[in-house]
């Protein structure tokens, strides 16, 4: 398959020097590694200058083998979790002075409940800092209802699942994983905790159609989720899945009014949205949109703001 030529709208802004710098010294003092340069994000370079920061705990391998993930692969080399890190974490947000943190993992199938008590600790050691908000982008756990309910009872603000793309797709980018259940994890979420907000993100440009794209988003509000993010697939390096087709900037729009209509609190839809990119100014947003009780969501100029955004891994 010949290769698509990236076209202008894809292009991120570079990496900073400074501030990159001083990020990078602060995690390797605790210990903490950053899926940034792991998964290729192309927000990093922006994301570093704003003081922000993608984390990886519980390792560096996930037990999955999504093909469109650049993020390390296998079982042999996985650690148990280190107790001290949710008190890391904690440290990391008291020390860039944050007020909303995004803390995301891969999964770890290896463990006995998908990572969930480890989870909780970690938001329960966050939830010590006042005024801050906390956003839990969690694996599937295999599907298990105890699992999920410790989660949900450490109490984060949003509890964010991604879907990744469409049903039809799963065989080829997710083959461990399972649609149906990904969508039952995030209606369940509401069964535990009805206020709770629920989020979830997906790719295009993977060979999907533009009404496969809108059903989808149909099935993601039938499961009651409030907000989601839509961006451009990218290929991290050339031994994963081909990019088929760069959606334009029209599409996009075409999705974010869809999305609107259909009722979700909040549409994020974008070449360069990732599901937790500027996920501080989406959740202002929503309590904005909740204080105003505005029903519908306005166009929004995302300005700098100070937020971590943590991944389990």
């Amino acid at each position: 398959m010949e290769k698509l030529r990236k076209p202008k709208w894809l292009k991120a802004d570079s990496l900073g020097s400074r501030k990159t710098r001083e990020i990078t010294r602060m995690l390797r003092r605790l210990h903490l590694n950053t899926v940034c340069e792991s998964a290729k994000c192309p927000n990093r370079g922006e994301c570093f200058e704003r003081g922000t920061a993608t984390l990886m705990i519980l390792g560096d391998h996930c037990t999955r083998n999504c093909t469109f993930c650049a993020v390390e692969k296998g079982r042999s080399d996985l650690l148990p979790p280190d107790p001290q890190e949710p008190e890391k974490v904690a440290e990391t947000a008291r020390l860039l002075k944050l007020k909303h943190v995004v803390v995301t993992m891969v999964t770890r199938d290896d463990l006995p409940d998908g990572g969930a008590e480890h989870i909780a600790r970690v938001v329960r050691a966050l939830r010590e800092i006042e005024g801050l908000t906390i956003e839990m982008l969690i694996s599937d756990l295999q599907g298990d209802r105890d699992a999920l309910a410790k989660v949900v009872a450490s109490g984060p603000d949003i509890l964010n699942h991604n879907v990744e793309t469409i049903q039809r797709l799963y065989p080829q980018v997710r083959p461990m994983a399972d649609f149906q259940r990904s969508l039952d994890l995030l209606k369940r979420v509401k069964s535990i905790q009805p206020s709770m907000l629920t989020k979830s993100g997906f790719m295009v440009g993977l060979g999907e159609r533009r009404e496969e794209v809108v059903e989808l988003m149909g099935k993601l509000r039938e499961h009651e989720v409030d907000i989601v993010t839509i961006g451009q697939y990218m290929q991290p390096t050339p031994g994963h899945y081909a990019v088929r087709e760069y959606v334009t900037p029209e599409n996009f729009a075409f999705y974010q009014e869809e999305g609107e209509a259909m009722g979700f609190r909040l549409v994020c839809s974008a070449p360069l949205v990732r599901s937790s990119y500027l996920a501080e100014k989406a959740f202002e947003d929503i309590e904005t949109s909740q204080k105003d009780n505005v029903n519908t969501v306005e166009e929004r100029r995302y300005e700098k703001s100070n937020s971590l955004v943590v991944n389990l891994k």
